[in-house]
Order: C-alpha cells, then sequence, then structure tokens
C-alpha cells in the first residue's frame, strides 16, 4: 500500500476513542532524593563554569542540586524567589468556558470542581512556579476514578535532578528506577511548566542561572567579611622564639598565641617572646557590606525586576510605584504562563477522559488584576452616566465592585431620605444608577434638587413608554416639508384627532398617575413632619 493511500485512509478513520489514563506511579521517588552532593563546598569560578556547562550538555543533575543550596544558604534569595511565586498563589482563579454553549459551560463546571476540590492545589502551584528559578519543572499525575468519572486524586512534584535531555536527539527524559538510561515521559502523565527567563534551551533559562555570577562572588565576600570580624580590632601577635628552639617549644608558642587571642591568657617557654602590633585600618570597613548588598541588589533585579520593593534603600513614592508596576507585569506574565501549562497538561486531559474533547478546552485565568481606587471609577461613571449620558449596563457597575445582582423579590438597600417611603412605590426596572450621588440638607424631600431627581428618574423609567407614545408625532414632524406644512396640518381638526387616535398613551398615563401618587405620599409625609 502507498503512503499517499495510507494518509488517505487514515484521514478518512474515525477519531480514536480516548485513552484511558495511566494510573500507575512512573517517576517513583527515590529514597535518595532527600540527599545531595553539595557543589557549593568550595565553590570557584572555575567549578562554577564546570556545572553550567554540564547543563548545557542536557545533565542538570549538578546544576539542580546547586540551585537547591542556593535557595537554602542565601536568605535573602530565598525571600525574593518566595515573594515572586506567593505573588501567584495568593491569587484566585476561575474556569472560563470555551464558549456560551451548554456543553462548553458543562465541561468548565466538571473541571472548576475538580480543581477547586482538590486539597493543596496551592502547594502544586508552588511546586510547578519553581521552574522561575531552575527553568523547568515537573508533577506527576496521579489518576483515579470516582463515580464513573476519571479524576486527579494527587499531583507529585518530582525534583529537578531525576530529568535530563538526551545528548543524540534532545528529548526530555526521566530517570526511574526501572529505567536508568531514562524513559520518555508518557503524555497526560506529567505536568511540565517551563520557565524562559530569557531565549534559549530551558536547562540555561531559569533566573537562577543568572544570579548564580551573584551568589558566588557574595559567597566570597560573606566568607573574607567573617574572618575580618573575628580579627577586627585585635592587634597582631607576633611570637619569637630563641635560636635552637625545639620543635616542641614552637609548637607551645603557637598554642599559646591562639589562646592569647581567644582566652587571653596562655604560657610561653623561656626565653621567647611575643609582641602586640597594632595597625591603622586606612580601609572603609564598610567594604564588604556595600559588596554583599550591591550582590543583594543584582538578585532582587533580576528575580523582581526591581529593588525598592525589596530592599529598605531610599526612594521616591513615585519610584516605588513605577518598580511596583514593573514587580506587577511580572506576576501578569507568571500568571499566564502557568495558566497555559495547567489548561495543556491537567485541564486537557481531564476533558479527553471524561468527555473525549480535546479542542474546545476551557481556561483558566488567574485574578492578576491590581485593585482599582473604587471612589475614583465611582466618581468617573457619575461623570460618565449623569453629565454626559452614557449607556452603562448594570451588570458591568455590579461586578465592577463585586457587588452581587439582587434577586427578584429579595429586599435591596437605597438611600434614606428625611421622611417619608425611602423607594418609589411602584415596581421599577433596572435603572442605569447614578454613582456617588450627594444627598443632603439641599436634596431632600420637598427642595427643588429632590423633584429634579425624581423627574429625572421618572423620565429615564418611562423613556420606552414616552418614545411610544410620541412616535406619530415625529414620524409627522419627519415627513413634513416646511414649518408652513407643519402648521397647516396642525390647524386641521380633523387631522388632529385623527394624531391623537394614533398615539398611544396608556403607559405614559400611567406612569403619570404612579408618580402623582408618589407625590401625593411624600407631600403628605412632609405635611405630618411639620405637624
Amino acid at each position: 500500500m502507498s503512503r499517499r493511500k495510507r494518509q488517505r485512509q487514515n484521514a478518512q478513520a474515525p477519531p480514536a476513542p480516548p485513552r484511558r489514563p495511566d494510573t500507575q506511579e512512573i517517576a517513583v521517588a527515590h529514597v535518595t532524593d532527600k540527599y545531595s552532593e553539595y557543589p557549593s563546598n568550595g565553590l570557584t569560578p572555575v567549578k562554577l563554569a564546570e556545572i553550567l556547562k554540564e547543563a548545557d550538555a542536557g545533565d542538570v543533575l549538578r546544576q539542580m542540586e546547586l540551585f537547591e543550596e542556593m535557595e537554602e544558604k542565601d536568605p535573602h534569595l530565598f525571600s525574593q524567589l518566595q515573594t515572586r511565586k506567593n505573588a501567584v498563589t495568593g491569587l484566585d482563579f476561575e474556569i472560563i468556558p470555551f464558549s456560551d454553549d451548554p456543553r462548553d459551560k458543562e465541561i468548565a463546571a466538571f473541571i472548576e470542581e475538580q480543581l477547586g476540590g482538590m486539597e493543596g492545589f496551592e502547594d502544586v502551584e508552588n511546586d510547578l512556579l519553581d521552574a522561575i528559578g531552575k527553568g523547568f519543572a515537573v508533577s506527576e499525575i496521579m489518576w483515579g476514578y470516582d463515580e464513573g468519572h476519571v479524576v486527579v486524586t494527587q499531583i507529585k512534584s518530582r525534583h529537578q535532578k531525576r530529568f535530563f535531555w538526551d545528548s543524540l536527539d534532545d528529548s526530555f527524559k526521566v530517570r526511574t528506577q526501572e529505567h536508568s538510561e531514562g524513559l520518555l515521559l508518557p503524555a497526560n502523565k506529567f505536568i511540565v511548566h517551563r520557565y524562559k527567563a530569557r531565549s534559549g534551551h530551558s536547562s540555561r533559562a531559569g533566573i537562577l542561572r543568572v544570579v548564580a555570577w551573584m551568589y558566588l562572588f557574595k559567597n566570597y565576600d560573606l566568607k573574607d567579611w567573617v574572618s575580618f570580624a573575628e580579627v577586627y580590632g585585635l592587634p597582631l601577635r607576633l611570637g619569637k622564639y630563641a635560636p635552637g628552639a625545639s620543635e616542641a617549644d614552637k609548637v607551645a608558642l603557637m598554642q599559646a598565641l591562639i589562646q592569647i587571642g581567644a582566652d587571653a591568657a596562655g604560657i610561653i617557654p623561656d626565653g621567647t617572646t611575643i609582641d602586640f602590633i597594632t595597625t591603622e585600618k586606612t580601609s572603609s570597613t564598610d567594604l564588604y557590606e556595600r559588596l554583599a548588598r550591591y550582590c543583594d541588589e543584582q538578585i532582587s533585579k533580576a528575580i523582581l525586576g526591581q529593588t525598592l520593593t525589596s530592599d529598605s534603600g531610599g526612594g521616591s513614592y513615585a519610584q516605588s510605584k513605577t518598580h511596583n508596576d514593573v514587580r506587577h507585569d511580572l506576576t501578569v506574565a507568571d500568571c499566564k504562563a502557568l495558566a497555559s501549562t495547567l489548561r495543556r497538561d491537567l485541564i486537557r486531559p481531564l476533558c479527553i477522559f471524561n468527555f473525549g474533547e480535546d479542542k474546545r478546552i476551557p481556561k483558566i485565568q488567574f485574578d492578576c488584576e491590581e485593585g482599582e481606587d473604587l471612589e475614583q471609577t465611582a466618581n468617573i461613571l457619575d461623570v460618565l452616566i449623569g453629565k454626559i449620558g452614557l449607556r452603562v449596563p448594570t451588570s458591568y457597575i455590579y461586578k465592577k465592585f463585586s457587588i452581587p445582582e439582587p434577586e427578584a423579590d429579595e429586599e435591596v438597600a437605597a438611600p434614606r431620605a428625611a421622611a417619608g417611603p425611602s423607594v418609589l412605590p411602584f415596581k421599577q426596572e433596572p435603572p442605569a444608577p447614578t454613582i456617588a450621588l450627594k444627598a443632603g440638607a439641599d436634596a431632600g424631600p420637598g427642595t427643588q434638587a429632590h423633584i429634579d431627581r425624581l423627574a429625572d428618574a421618572a423620565v429615564r423609567r418611562g423613556a420606552g413608554s414616552f418614545k411610544k407614545a410620541f412616535a406619530p408625532i415625529l414620524k409627522i414632524i419627519e415627513n413634513a416639508g416646511s414649518l408652513e406644512e407643519l402648521r397647516d396640518m396642525m390647524e386641521d381638526e380633523k387631522a388632529v384627532a385623527e394624531l391623537y387616535k394614533a398615539m398611544d398613551v396608556t403607559q405614559a398615563e400611567e406612569l403619570l398617575q404612579k408618580v402623582m401618587v408618589y407625590a401625593n405620599l411624600e407631600g403628605r409625609a412632609l405635611e405630618d413632619g411639620r405637624h
């Protein structure tokens, strides 16, 4: 059979049924996973370069062990990475259907139920966000069954040092007890989150790769700083032994020098002397601290994109706000990257196994928008609605201010009037609300401002009724050729009578009656209040 014929048959063949999930644990955690070789011991520029070159060849084991140590040993580095991760894990998320189709909404509801009911999902997010520092992070999905549905029973994080890139074809593999040479990752079994701090291979894309050199220099600096602090302010102790002194005498003299420095006491052999030499330190004593702070600032720039929100250094409010905006951009990017990974490696398999759908996949969206100044938003809406007359849907305002829409017969809050009823006594259609109305003495019942406010509300609520009632008149005005023709038509009693019959003023009259009833009630309430 020719290749073209096979392709034509495959194209005509029905789609394959959904695969059953692999319920076996593949990358079983080793007991040795918690042990490392501690490559940072005796770390030098040459040794660091060797570790990075090994990672370039695909073997990231020593690089991942080094990155793990860097987080453990450097509190500043650890706190910056945690800040970056917590900016995402602390956010709420929602599942958005692929479309408004009922089937898509059903799929989205199932996915939201699965993710929302998963215990410790924040830990799963935190494990995957480890890719920010190390370039990639992998978690294995434990599949199970519940009431006829395929569900996620657990998601287990796997250490990055278990994975590598094959040097022959650059395929991504995992080392297991059964496959020490490496195993290709099965489909729909692992969540692989990659973070690209810069362009290039995933083994070189982590932020800790950029930070490694600053960590090395800071490591040297701290070692010298501690040694300096140990002897700072102490005079140099110089021991002198007599010619022909034995080795035992020399050892005793050295021991005495050490004891004098630590205990301020010691003994020396006869014929030996000890001199105390003081030196004037001309170099700045804060040199080590300044170098350490410089390294911390570079680490903060690499991780958070700025320094003012991570260090206690000075800076204007405007500078801090600008830097916070940069940090928010990183948070948005992290949210989008994580959402894309979860949709591809977690939500898609859930849809395939339960619905047989691999295209109409719902999206996961993190609430990473910055909080708005609601008072300023209210003032803007007040201008747009009250003065410009912009038509704003009430659903938008409810969502913007996180206010649930009232049910049909649910009691709602309303501005309190000085006396009388606080709401209109007739059923209201959902109005386009006027935001930030100022209720004070100048807008109370009986005042012109209050009357104008009620009139405006009546006009808005009865806009449809008035438009329907005056439609015949507007039509005559549009068809009139001139003002003289329109005047002659209005002077014709028969034409006016027919025009009046054509006008449907039933709804407008009903609205006016309701307004009159309300005005009567308010007038009585004011009169009672005076007496």
